[in-house]
């Protein structure tokens, strides 16, 4: 029929005027992305409920506040979900059944935590189309992301608030935070097998929606929350809680997989500095000069 080969006509115009959306669009069909993006979430959700039973078990008051603080502002909490936060902060009098429970959070912890980062090793690696990299290499710096993640929570308030300085403040040292951190992130986690510039369209998406997130999140959680513990009880809070974490870490998984094709491509691939080259998995540069990739899993 004509209109399908005036559709036809146009789409090959648009491949042959930007390659760069023949690339994207196979990327983003053939890359299994929700799947990595929910299996990314599942294994942040298994991480933080340990590690918040930890901190409250063992964390100076100081750093309880703190944390308590950064949540409020990160999800806008109050009321019912507010009280049920301060409950597992500070709730248990009986010192004994504290520590007991934050013994069994770090173990847990520990067995999850790791799992996380391993997850967002896969997710860096599936963006750009490399193969694992060794454990010897890879193993320091899955616990090394953990702690600056568990960091970057922690200093949530502070930060969203701008230090005092307002919101519109606090909205924009917020993704100036976000594009460092995801753009540290890649650089880690990838072993430094790429380079500086060619990770900052990916660290500035994840930024862009992570920031877009955390807006909304403060609009929307405080309501949802509340009114599934009214309905549900704290399995409603567990659910929430896990479909925030499924949007968030789809939409980095998103962001980072578009921002590799998009530094792999052109135009933009002639100012980055990659040019689809890879830097081998020990951080070294052997000058094979060629395209160094493997196929995406």
């Amino acid at each position: 029929m004509q209109w399908k080969k005036r559709l036809e006509r146009l789409r090959t115009g648009a491949e042959r005027r930007f390659p760069v959306l023949t690339e994207l669009t196979a990327r983003l069909l053939s890359s299994n992305l929700l799947d990595a993006g929910t299996r990314l979430a599942a294994q942040a959700f298994l991480a933080s409920v340990p590690l918040l039973f930890a901190l409250a078990a063992f964390a100076p008051i100081g750093v309880r506040d703190q944390l308590r603080e950064s949540l409020r502002a990160m999800f806008g909490l109050s009321g019912e979900s507010d009280h049920e936060l301060q409950q597992v902060l500070y709730g248990s009098a009986d010192e004994a059944l504290r520590e007991t429970t934050g013994i069994v959070g770090v173990v847990v912890a520990l067995v999850s935590a790791t799992s996380f980062s391993r997850a967002m090793s896969r997710v860096c690696e599936r963006a750009w189309g490399l193969p694992k990299a060794k454990s010897t290499i890879a193993a320091w710096r899955w616990v090394v992301w953990l702690l600056a993640m568990l960091v970057v929570v922690v200093l949530q308030g502070p930060i969203r608030n701008g230090f005092g300085a307002g919101l519109f403040v606090g909205t924009a040292l917020y993704f100036l935070l976000g594009t460092g951190v995801w753009l540290w992130t890649q650089r880690l986690l990838l072993a430094k097998r790429v380079p500086w510039p060619a990770l900052l369209p990916g660290a500035v998406l994840a930024a862009t929606a992570t920031s877009v997130l955390g807006l909304t999140a403060r609009i929307y959680m405080p309501t949802a929350l509340n009114r599934a513990l009214e309905e549900y009880g704290s399995l409603g809070l567990v659910l929430v809680v896990l479909s925030w974490l499924i949007a968030v870490c789809g939409a980095i998984t998103f962001a980072v997989t578009i921002g590799a094709v998009l530094a792999d491509e052109p135009p933009l691939n002639r100012y980055v500095g990659r040019v689809g080259r890879a830097v081998p998995p020990d951080g070294s540069d052997r000058g094979n000069g060629g395209v160094e990739r493997s196929p995406t899993t």
